[in-house]
């Protein structure tokens, strides 16, 4: 069933406003996924405060020249779905990464750096998605640190016993 003129304009006005909240925007083509599937993936996105919006491509252009960005959704493939986020791209593609990992039907087909107004190709937004959390990185970190110091500390213990040994 077609849309009515006034549905477009509230559509429109809808992604306006996520998208003057938001600071990255990935889009994905959903394409295959069923309407549970695409459910929970909503409601993962919702959980981590961003949101997902299914915004035909015509009107998706509109809302991003109503902000002065340059760019063209009607060069993607298939039916695509807009996730608008008030956080950095390697936060927002994470979620989206792991759910496409999971279902092969969901692709990454970019992303939208809103502040710098540039795209972010579809690569990048995987490859940040891959990467681990903050937490796992200075937990990776803290071991580095440590492992000199507790092999220094098994060294000292060695020659500890050694000496005693010799006595």
């Amino acid at each position: 069933m077609a849309k009515t003129k006034q549905q477009k304009i509230k559509d429109v006005e809808t992604g306006l406003a996520a998208l003057k909240k938001s600071e990255t925007v990935v889009l994905a083509d959903f394409t295959g996924l069923s309407v549970n599937e695409l459910n929970s993936f909503r409601r993962t996105l919702e959980n981590l405060g961003l949101t997902f919006k299914v915004l035909k491509k015509r009107l998706l252009k509109i809302v991003f020249e109503k902000e002065n960005i340059a760019f063209d959704p009607k060069q993607f493939q298939g039916q695509t779905g807009v996730i608008f986020s008030p956080k950095d791209i390697v936060e927002t593609s994470a979620p989206v990464y792991q759910f496409a990992k999971q279902k092969e039907f969901l692709k990454i087909l970019g992303g939208f750096d809103i502040k710098g107004k540039k795209f972010i190709e579809a690569a990048d937004v995987k490859r940040y998605g891959a990467l681990p959390s903050r937490e796992v990185i200075l937990g990776q970190l803290v071991g580095m640190l440590v492992t000199p110091i507790r092999q220094f500390l098994f060294v000292l213990n060695q020659e500890a016993k050694q000496t005693v040994e010799n006595k």
